[in-house]
């Protein structure tokens, strides 16, 4: 049977599917940590998880423009690099990005129907993942849809907030929820502090960054993969560069830095304290709800497509390697990932136990630029000094997270290094040319 997938994706369409998922993962979820972290310095950590997630994105687009099949780097590590370390980045992405999707679905399920949020979560789960079988191009008209939806809202409240009389960190008005086990900001503290502080924060807003990889695990997805997808990636990135600093400064000027930091929703909050919050609060509620829904089926469309490959080559059992013969997506995958993302969130509530996937997700792309450095130059076609700032951003950032993080996710590649050598007298490892 045919397995590769057919190229149906256009330029808007790989955009449109890298800002559905980085808008509903970051916008909403991650300025509270990050505040929390650096304090008032939280601009600082956006700005150095915006040049890491940049150094990456520029490398990781190459590497698909190069390597324009499923997979991302998992399979940029493979060739590259060898088995192992492709793998390894494969699992840590599978891994780390069924339990964001989880997150995500969770998410979704708090601001649409917070007393239902478990059975909310899990029937968004499916429904996407239908909707993700029926065809790439229709799960790229369903993200334009879901991305058009947010950023009216979120234009709707910036404008509200810097025009509202109450937006200042003084404004009246009941303080918000508190985050459980926030850290503490850090102003306080000696310069040294700070720094990590800074750091530790850039972890949280690099995890809102992340999202642009769906777009490179969709390479063999997109029309003329060597021009669309550094392309669509570069867009897409700036794009929400702009969105999260805009909407953070807005956020920051009604409830102020410690207010962000305390705040389990800090978009919502802000919303409820400006002129016609009573309002502008319900339909932020339903916008995150969709930017959830975004991000989650992002994550779906990632992870299956990473699945598929590892398949392809026997780490994962052969039968997750079908492709449906209409619609043309790895729909095994697909239904697999959709039903135990939907599992987890009916048993247990992943929200606070995440830490991890930014981590997996960092030494995803540590190996994507080293991959990226392994090119020669002329098919690099970036100064060297990107990637390299790239795989030296991941390690420091992917450092600073919490020690939980950082435990949690060694955890995960250990257990990854066990199932590599399990499978690998099994394994075969194709050139993806004939995929191209």
């Amino acid at each position: 049977m045919n397995s590769t997938l057919d190229r149906r994706l256009g330029p808007s369409d790989a955009v449109v599917v890298g800002l559905g998922a980085m808008i509903g993962a970051g916008v909403f979820v991650a300025f509270a940590p990050a505040a929390a972290r650096a304090g008032s310095w939280v601009w600082a950590s956006l700005a150095v998880a915006a040049v890491v997630a940049v150094c990456n994105a520029l490398s990781s687009a190459r590497l698909a423009a190069q390597f324009p099949a499923a997979g991302g780097t998992y399979v940029y590590g493979r060739e590259l690099l060898g088995p192992l370390p492709g793998f390894l980045a494969g699992w840590g992405f599978v891994v780390g990005k069924t339990a964001s999707c989880a997150a995500m679905a969770l998410t979704v399920g708090l601001y649409l129907w917070p007393e239902q949020s478990s059975v909310v979560a899990a029937v968004s789960v499916l429904a996407l993942t239908v909707l993700s079988v029926l065809g790439v191009q229709r799960t790229a008209t369903a993200s334009k849809v879901l991305v058009g939806i947010v950023l009216a809202v979120l234009a709707v409240f910036v404008v509200a907030a810097f025009v509202s009389s109450a937006g200042s960190p003084a404004a009246p008005g009941a303080a918000p929820a508190a985050v459980p086990g926030a850290v503490p900001a850090v102003d306080g503290e000696a310069l040294p502090g700070r720094i990590l502080g800074v750091l530790g924060g850039a972890g949280f807003c690099f995890f809102a960054f992340a999202g642009y990889a769906r777009i490179a695990t969709l390479g063999e997805e997109v029309r003329d993969p060597s021009r669309t997808i550094p392309r669509a990636v570069v867009i897409a990135i700036s794009v929400v560069i702009a969105v999260y600093a805009i909407v953070l400064a807005a956020t920051v000027h009604v409830l102020g830095v410690q207010g962000v930091a305390a705040s389990a929703a800090p978009v919502l909050d802000a919303a409820e304290r400006v002129p016609a919050g009573e309002v502008l609060a319900p339909v932020v509620r339903i916008a995150a709800g969709i930017a959830a829904l975004g991000a989650l089926l992002g994550g779906v469309l990632g992870v299956s497509r990473t699945t598929l490959a590892m398949a392809r080559d026997r780490h994962l059992p052969a039968p997750l390697a079908a492709v449906h013969p209409t619609t043309r997506t790895p729909y095994v995958a697909e239904i697999c990932v959709g039903v135990v993302v939907a599992v987890i969130v009916l048993a247990a509530d992943v929200r606070q136990a995440i830490g991890f996937s930014s981590f997996a997700v960092l030494i995803y792309y540590l190996v994507a630029n080293t991959a990226a450095l392994r090119l020669d130059r002329r098919r690099r076609g970036l100064p060297a000094w990107v990637p390299v700032l790239g795989a030296v951003g991941c390690v420091i950032v992917a450092g600073s997270l919490p020690w939980q993080s950082v435990v949690g996710g060694l955890v995960v590649f250990v257990v990854g290094g066990v199932v590599y050598a399990v499978t690998r007298p099994r394994a075969v490892t194709p050139g993806v040319g004939s995929r191209a």
